[in-house]
């Protein structure tokens, strides 16, 4: 590797961090702008939803106090004693309750918390999804009414529950949930009946309970995406968010670091406002979630949507055809770009060979093996590039002890020197301009991909999350609170390819700061990766070892310096046209030299 790569590296990681420190800060402030925009907008367009909540508790609260006889002469949806029915299948559980006729809670299946304690989504009363019904001056939830219902099986092993509540003047309100055999899709239909109306306000209301190891962690992750019906997608981080959309949208999912719950309408959702926090003092909820909607209704009496309640899984959600694929982060900001490299490469190599292979540490493996042969040729010219500098190094000294001080003049005779020698100083910079952008796809991936999540290898005993071998019971700035070795590993092997390129790389006297910019890099990204996901650091660690090997290989048993003399020595004997690049070149730095002797005259 020669002096453009250890160049190019050093400016990889000096972007990473820079990146990394600057995304955080526009981003902060992007998302104050668009909350406050978002909460004036809310004031000057309040929902009908918000303002019928204190009718409905007013009227609950007055129901509550009549006697028992004066309860009897009403219709039955308006008093009774709550039930707790079950729907499951072979990916949920879900619990629900005769009084709201929404579910309680959400129980996936398949999957465990970080301390191996079943999965629930959300699991308490406080989560619900609630229409306000057309009548009596829009004073009835549906959460505050009590249901009878049946469960019905179909033949496809399909489950309904039909929720039915009686408000007593031919008005009737049906709220009908069915559950495939094997999804994490649940259909939601509401039909009024003696109750005509366009449109439904719905109120949704789900408390996202902590499941990964930290709960600081899960809160940085938790996001609200959504999707308009013309397609568009956005989404924010969710610290105190209050957002109104005016757009027609398709869906809506409140996304934690690996599941997420979405509402996916059948047509699209007329106008959404949301509301979510991360700022709660309860270390097991990680955020609260709230939606307001406008739910379009057929035939003035029903509505229907999709809810999902599942996994992160970019092939499962992108097998929807929603665009909720969209949720599982691949590449966004400056690096946009580099989900493509992800969705259309990487993303499909890592499927195949988990189809094929349970151990996703070998998984890990194969892939940065895989990367390392397509790159291979531009390795392969890179350290050829770094031995023609190093079989120049003595001609190079010689123009620099001639020249001295004279940066200008010693800069046109290297570069004649280059071009009589047939050699590229910048040759060795393609390999990082290559593998740029797949060390940036494999930063978004894998910290992404729920596959690694829970998978042991090694002392790692959880592949999504940062492998600790040490807790600390202070914390170090910059640093954590916990000792992660595939991140010291990951250094240790960085400080040593660096020396080894040191060794192997003739160095510029007059840029002592590529000496030690190499060294220093490594240090500087030890905080960062310290949190980072266990796969992502051994993928740079494996990564780094596979580079010392090949190198070493390369440069031991493939390339002969003494062969690269005489080829040198043999162009320099041939007739070289400078391409129209070097000219340009050439003459800068000679107007340069006139303009410094000019100036010397003066």
């Amino acid at each position: 590797m020669d002096r453009n790569s250890i160049i190019g590296f050093s400016l990889l990681a000096a972007l990473l961090v820079g990146y990394i420190v600057y995304n955080n800060n526009v981003q902060t402030k992007y998302y104050e702008q668009k909350r406050a925009d978002s909460i004036a907008y809310a004031k000057l367009h309040p929902h009908p939803i918000d303002t019928a909540h204190k009718q409905i508790a007013a009227a609950a609260k007055a129901i509550d106090t009549l006697s028992d006889s004066a309860k009897r002469s009403m219709p039955t949806a308006y008093y009774g004693t709550a039930q707790t029915i079950k729907l499951e299948n072979n990916k949920l559980s879900l619990q629900f309750s005769s009084k709201g006729a929404s579910p309680m809670s959400a129980l996936v299946k398949g999957f465990k918390t970080y301390e191996q304690a079943p999965l629930y989504l959300f699991n308490s009363t406080a989560n619900q999804l609630s229409a306000i019904l057309p009548i009596k001056n829009n004073s009835v939830a549906t959460a505050d009414l009590y249901y009878t219902h049946t469960i019905t099986t179909a033949p496809d092993s399909s489950q309904t529950i039909d929720f039915t509540a009686d408000l007593g003047e031919g008005k009737k309100v049906d709220i009908i949930y069915t559950l495939p055999a094997n999804d994490y899709m649940l259909r939601y239909t509401i039909r009024l009946t003696g109750m005509p109306a366009a449109t439904l306000p719905l109120h949704w209301r789900t408390m996202a309970l902590h499941t990964e190891k930290e709960v600081g962690t899960e809160r940085m992750s938790a996001q609200v995406y959504y999707q308009f019906k013309n397609g568009d997608n956005d989404y924010f981080t969710i610290t105190s968010l209050k957002k109104s959309l005016a757009d027609p949208v398709q869906w809506l999912g409140f996304r934690m670091h690996y599941f997420t719950t979405a509402l996916v309408a059948d047509e699209s959702f007329n106008r959404t406002d949301i509301d979510a926090t991360t700022k709660l003092t309860d270390s097991s909820i990680v955020s609260s979630n709230g939606a307001n909607i406008d739910l379009p209704l057929k035939a003035g009496n029903e509505g229907s949507l999709r809810w999902y309640m599942g996994p992160n899984d970019y092939r499962l959600l992108k097998s929807y055809k929603a665009g909720m694929d969209e949720m599982v982060p691949l590449g966004f900001g400056l690096f946009a770009f580099v989900k493509y490299i992800n969705k259309w490469a990487l993303i499909p190599i890592f499927y195949f060979l988990g189809d094929h292979i349970s151990n996703y540490g070998v998984i890990i493996m194969l892939m940065t093996i895989f990367i390392r042969l397509i790159l291979s040729f531009f390795t392969y010219k890179s350290y050829l590039s770094a031995a023609k500098m190093r079989v120049l190094k003595p001609e190079l000294d010689a123009l620099r002890a001639q020249y001295g001080d004279d940066q200008q003049k010693f800069g046109t005779e290297q570069m004649k020197l280059y071009r009589t020698a047939g050699v590229n100083p910048l040759g060795g910079c393609l390999p990082t301009v290559f593998q740029i952008p797949i060390l940036f796809a494999m930063y978004y991936m894998f910290p992404s991909s729920i596959e690694l999540r829970q998978q042991h290898f090694l002392w790692s005993h959880d592949l999504s999350t940062y492998d600790s071998v040490l807790n600390l019971s202070f914390n170090i700035p910059f640093y954590g609170d916990h000792v992660s070795l595939f991140t010291l590993l990951m250094t240790a092997s960085s400080l040593f390819l660096a020396l080894y390129n040191r060794n192997m790389t003739p160095q510029d006297p007059n840029n002592p700061m590529l000496k030690w910019m190499p060294f220093i890099f490594p240090f500087m990204l030890l905080g960062v990766f310290n949190k980072m996901a266990a796969a992502l650091t051994f993928y740079y660690f494996f990564s780094n070892m596979l580079s010392i090997v090949q190198q070493f290989i390369i440069q031991k048993y493939i390339i002969d310096e003494k062969a690269i003399h005489a080829q040198i020595q043999e162009n320099k004997s041939k007739p070289v046209t400078a391409s129209k690049w070097q000219q340009k070149l050439e003459e800068i730095q000679k107007a340069q030299t006139e303009k410094a002797k000019q100036a010397k005259k003066k």
